[in-house]
């Protein structure tokens, strides 16, 4: 008779494991792996060298239920489709991952019920805080959070609220950059494309440009004002719009780098060149701007400097000691110039001798 094959099982690579590989007691371990700061250093060294040779993975809602946190932070985006976004929670998932952190993403799509749907999941798992960069948020989403007492951290102002923080983003800054660009090259009819009006940060953006353009006594034209969505497709149907009136502008300034993008492509469909025809900027510096044929001019806002600042805030609420409600972090912006501007068409024609002695 054949002998059965002796089968040798894997053994479980649990707490009590690493305690005993360690030679600590299963309350250092615990404490060790949960950051507590009077761990003393030789033991804990002891067991995350054990923790590293055994290859083990602490049960994080084990470890939640003893804490009561559950060393989540939710993220609420506005669309995964727009490259600022997934930029954006990049950014967030590292500063997140590096403070001991995993992240829950949730996105509206600009809609009311999915923006309903993100809270309640952030919600039902526990979140530690929540970052609700959606550039506009319900009242009553805010009044949920702060009933569970979840700090919360957003763009855009809001009425002020327990355990509150505000990403105040410093539109006006990168915007009079932009528009002082085109001035300095000799463009006096400006257009603008926004996105949705319904908004905060679309209206911030277009008031921050009317601003601008009083401020350099340059004359508006509302019939270059177009409200747009912030997509490729939104981009593309406003400069239609445009160009189908009788007198145009020679640069186009846009709300975000997608509705830049879709700008660039009615232009090219139309015959036009840039910036030979038109002149344009765009909003935020996504990658891809770099990338765009010829490369996108843009006013630069930081997906980093978001990053930090929200964790910042979210980790700051979440320490009794350093609470401080309605606390207001500032993100500057900066014109990024690339090869999308330049001097007006025709700009130089009274320097050639055949037209003038026209």
């Amino acid at each position: 008779m054949r002998r059965s094959a002796k089968i040798h099982a894997t053994p479980k690579i649990d707490i009590h494991g690493v305690a005993a590989r360690a030679r600590v007691s299963i309350a250092t371990v615990s404490r060790t792996i949960n950051h507590v700061p009077t761990v003393d250093s030789q033991l804990a060294e002891r067991v995350w060298k054990a923790v590293a040779e055994l290859g083990y993975f602490p049960n994080t809602q084990a470890r939640a239920l003893v804490s009561g946190k559950s060393k989540l932070l939710g993220l609420i985006v506005s669309e995964i489709t727009n490259p600022f976004f997934p930029e954006l929670i990049q950014e967030f998932e590292q500063v997140a991952v590096e403070h001991g952190y995993e992240i829950l993403i949730g996105s509206t799509n600009y809609e009311t019920t999915k923006m309903e749907l993100c809270a309640r999941r952030m919600l039902e798992r526990k979140v530690d805080g929540v970052a609700i960069m959606t550039f506009g948020i319900e009242d009553f989403l805010l009044d949920r959070f702060a009933v569970d007492n979840i700090p919360v951290v957003f763009i855009d102002p809001a009425p002020s609220r327990p355990l509150s923080s505000v990403l105040a983003v410093d539109y006006r800054a990168g915007i009079n950059e932009g528009v002082q660009h085109l001035a300095v090259l000799g463009h006096r009819k400006i257009g603008f494309i926004s996105g949705p009006l319904r908004l905060r940060s679309a209206e911030s953006r277009k008031a921050a440009f009317l601003n601008c353009l009083k401020s350099a006594g340059i004359k508006v034209d509302l019939s270059w004002m177009i409200e747009g969505d912030h997509t490729l497709d939104g981009g593309r149907d406003a400069m239609q719009q445009i160009l189908a009136l009788k007198h145009l502008p020679t640069a186009i300034m846009c709300s975000n780098d997608m509705t830049a993008i879709g700008v660039q492509h009615a232009l090219f469909e139309a015959g036009f060149k840039v910036p030979e025809d038109f002149s344009l900027i765009g909003f935020d510096d996504i990658h891809l701007a770099e990338y765009t044929i010829p490369p996108l001019t843009t006013v630069r806002m930081s997906c980093k400097d978001l990053a930090q600042n929200a964790v910042g805030a979210l980790l700051s609420n979440l320490d009794p000691a350093n609470i401080k409600p309605g606390a207001t972090n500032k993100i500057s912006t900066r014109l990024i110039v690339r090869q999308t501007t330049g001097l007006p068409k025709d700009a130089l024609s009274d320097l050639n001798p055949k037209r003038r002695r026209r």
